[in-house]
């Protein structure tokens, strides 16, 4: 090895950190398990009925609309504080006082049971944000 590379030992270090890592997020991937038909339907139950099933019932979304910018800022600000705790970010855009949102869960290639979380603290975010009814 040259002065600039690692040596054996760091290298063997990296190696096996790599290696837990690679097991960790094979563990993880094999625990988040998408939703069948059934599981879908019971959980679009539990949300506001503004959530539509996407993408051939891949991904759930749904448009959100607020008083202003501010208030738009203000909802996704308390979703972020959830989204990050949750470790489960949303797909989304801001323009003006409109948040488009989509959920799925990357790992899964699909809908999840933190998909339908995430959705439900939205609604929460939503109500306190002050969306408009109809969004």
């Amino acid at each position: 090895f040259g002065s600039s590379a690692v040596s054996t030992r760091e290298w063997l270090k990296l190696s096996f950190i790599d290696a837990m890592m690679r097991v960790s997020r094979g563990a993880l991937s094999a625990a988040i398990r998408r939703l069948d038909a059934a599981e879908l339907k019971t959980a679009m139950g539990g949300l506001s009925p503004q959530w539509r099933l996407a993408d051939s019932s891949q991904q759930i979304e749904r448009t959100f609309r607020f008083r202003d910018f501010c208030d738009a800022w203000g909802f996704m600000s308390r979703v972020a504080i959830h989204a990050e705790k949750a470790d489960h970010h949303p797909n989304w855009s801001n323009v003006y006082n409109t948040v488009e949102v989509k959920l799925w869960t990357h790992d899964a290639g699909g809908l999840t049971a933190k998909d339908f979380a995430l959705a439900s603290k939205m609604d929460d975010a939503a109500a306190v944000t002050g969306a408009a009814a109809e969004s």
